[in-house]
């Protein structure tokens, strides 16, 4: 499935029906009367967020949502159907945002929750409800009223515990095939991972939600290689995983890098907790890894994992060190068993 993660759509809710002009003609009743029934109510566009998506490419294919109509009012006092509502299903994570695109009408962060975003028009009276002691036949009734209508933007913002931060060809891609069942695509060239991915690792039991972004490069915040436009993807995460490249000739400056360009894009982002790990050591002497180790840790002020991810090494203290970002109680391994298929996988084989 393509990811797509903006969209912009047209919703609109449904008109109200007619009231009805009609009168009673029965037999045996001298007089009649008016009997027009009301209208019936248009039906809403309602957003709901669901676990099962991860992708707003649905949205490319159709771009215009609308409710149905409340039916006319009839005769002998019978009021319209109500027109049934429209519910559009999107992932979690999803931003509800105005045609201006900076207001933020919703952010669907739990899932099976909704939000109203346009309210049905109501059903026009019917002339029975005009009736009054000195106009005992009324010819007229409502016509119902008109339903809302919008352009929004749809922003999906992947939700995740830690993100994966660093150059391109850092070892992103590989480390997430490692610690997970997501396969995003490893090549030896930069720039191969084009879109986000996200992963579930496991340790002591638990589950840590991990997301892949793209690669960044300096300059990312000017749109410098593919820009810090999946940068937002890594808005929700409570801390980072920075994989610095233990083969490249200045890892300090790679790392520093990085850093610049998440405090240039958010300044939020800088200041969020992160795990540093030199990736590649299997490529690397043993001299090497503690002189890059060194600088590292002297420039990052804190400690430093050795990591390799394509050897899967040392990948169990770094899922660890992650552990504790996990801000919700997450269920056990044996709580998902029993809810999905057994599992005798373990991410770290």
């Amino acid at each position: 499935m393509k990811f797509l993660d903006q969209a912009k759509i047209f919703v609109k809710s449904g008109d109200g029906g007619k009231g009805c002009v009609a009168f009673r003609r029965e037999k045996y009743i001298e007089f009649g009367g008016p009997n027009g029934g009301d209208g019936g109510k248009g039906g809403s566009v309602i957003f709901e967020a669901v676990e099962n998506l991860n992708t707003l490419i649905d949205f490319r294919y159709q771009q215009h949502f609308k409710a149905q109509r409340g039916q006319h009012g009839m005769g002998s006092e019978m009021s319209g159907a109500k027109g049934e509502d429209l519910i559009i299903k999107v992932p979690v994570g999803t931003e509800i945002v105005a045609e201006d695109g900076v207001t933020v009408l919703k952010d669907m962060v739990t899932p099976g929750e909704q939000f109203l975003i346009a309210k049905g028009g109501d059903g026009g009276r019917g002339n029975a409800r005009f009736k009054t002691s000195t106009n005992q036949a009324p010819r007229y009734a409502e016509p119902g009223w008109p339903g809302e209508e919008m352009w929004v933007w749809l922003r999906l913002k992947l939700i995740a515990d830690v993100g994966l931060v660093g150059m391109p060809n850092a070892g992103k891609s590989t480390l997430l095939t490692a610690l997970t069942r997501a396969r995003p695509k490893i090549a030896d060239y930069p720039f191969t991972t084009l879109h986000p991915h996200l992963g579930v690792a496991w340790i002591d039991g638990r589950e840590i939600v991990l997301a892949d972004v793209p690669g960044l490069i300096e300059g990312a915040h000017e749109g410098v290689g593919l820009g810090d436009r999946f940068l937002k993807h890594l808005e929700r995460c409570a801390a980072f995983l920075h994989l610095v490249d233990g083969t490249a000739e200045d890892v300090v400056g790679n790392y520093k890098s990085i850093r610049r360009e998440l405090e240039l894009y958010q300044k939020e982002m800088g200041q969020k907790p992160e795990i540093v790990a030199l990736n590649k050591i299997d490529s690397l002497t043993p001299k090497e890894v503690e002189k890059k180790l060194k600088a590292l840790q002297k420039a990052s002020g804190h400690e430093v994992f050795a990591i390799s991810a394509f050897a899967k090494q040392g990948l169990e203290p770094v899922l660890r060190a992650a552990l504790q970002y996990v801000k919700v109680p997450q269920k056990t391994l044996e709580e998902s068993q029993s809810q999905t298929l057994k599992k005798t996988w373990s991410p770290l084989d």
